[in-house]
């Protein structure tokens, strides 16, 4: 799957390219990396929510659907909270800003499950309990929310449906460490009820907590995709900006990758990430692919030896 954006003056900015994994019901996988790489465009897509300049090509399937090919229609009727659910990035923007929680709640309550007019008020209730949404809150409206409240709100309303595929974008922001652990063990417990979830997010805490697999994003790319328990354990990732990623964490090395990401409109030649790697080579002048679940001239190669 890849996605192209479409820019004046003719150019295009590939934000997305040659993305291919597979989700099995009651998995949970962890797409991570840094801000910009793609992460949420690629979910977007899968949505059908990219803007008019946007190109796609590839297919994305799910029972028999194609996503990138569907019509709006299809998406409206049959995806989007049915067979996908979304936990957006940004919920303060997908909340209705005139109606209260409750109204949202019960509106979706009674579209996606059918639950009877008497029988709404209690629904609501549970639902906004599921998400840890404190209950008292459920006559404001999104402006009278925090950001995490609104992030719970959020996901209550993605959970309802009880989607066989749900996309949860960042859906620990904001959020104190207790409630992301609560959050991340919800969204879990929708996995292990036999339904798939896809986790986009920073936080490799929590992606270590719930993910069954991780794929590292890089410039648009999957650069390793991998078992949660061989990423986050013994012997770890294999490409170098992944096992960057880890340790840069406080309770590892707390050693940042060093430069910055490149913009995806001003791609290096080759592998995008060699401008910050310390392995970088001539061989590094080829984008390299995929194959064995990593996509790096020297994957194989040792590690070197910490001071």
């Amino acid at each position: 799957m890849s996605v192209r954006f479409r820019m004046r003056g003719g150019h295009h900015i590939a934000a997305v390219s040659g993305a291919t994994f597979d989700l099995a019901a009651g998995e949970c996988l962890a797409l991570v990396g840094e801000s910009g790489c793609g992460k949420s465009v690629l979910a977007s897509a899968l949505l059908g929510l990219l803007p008019g300049n946007a190109q796609t090509a590839g297919s994305a399937l799910i029972d028999g659907t194609d996503l990138l090919a569907a019509d709006e229609r299809t998406l409206a009727r049959t995806v989007r909270g049915r067979r996908i659910g979304l936990v957006p990035q940004s919920p303060a923007a997908h909340l209705t800003p005139v109606r209260t929680v409750r109204a949202q709640l019960e509106e979706t309550l009674r579209e996606l499950t059918g639950t009877p007019r008497a029988a709404l008020r209690a629904a609501a209730v549970a639902a906004a309990e599921r998400a840890a949404f404190p209950t008292h809150l459920l006559d404001h409206h999104p402006h009278q929310l925090s950001g995490g409240q609104a992030q719970r709100a959020a996901t209550a309303l993605a959970l309802i449906g009880d989607a066989p595929l749900l996309l949860a974008d960042e859906p620990t922001t904001g959020l104190d460490r207790d409630l992301v652990d609560r959050t991340a063990d919800e969204l879990r417990r929708h996995a292990d009820d036999g339904r798939a979830l896809l986790m986009i997010t920073h936080d490799l805490a929590a992606a270590e907590r719930i993910a069954d697999r991780v794929a590292v994003m890089y410039a648009g790319r999957i650069v390793e995709l991998a078992d949660a328990d061989r990423f986050f354990g013994d012997p770890g990732p294999r490409h170098p900006y992944a096992r960057g990623l880890l340790a840069a964490l406080p309770e590892r090395d707390f050693t940042p990758i060093p430069g910055m990401p490149p913009e995806l409109g001003d791609l290096p030649e080759g592998c995008a990430f060699a401008p910050r790697c310390d392995r970088a080579s001539a061989a590094c002048r080829s984008v390299p692919l995929l194959a064995g679940g990593v996509a790096c001239h020297h994957s194989e190669e040792q590690e070197p030896a910490r001071a």
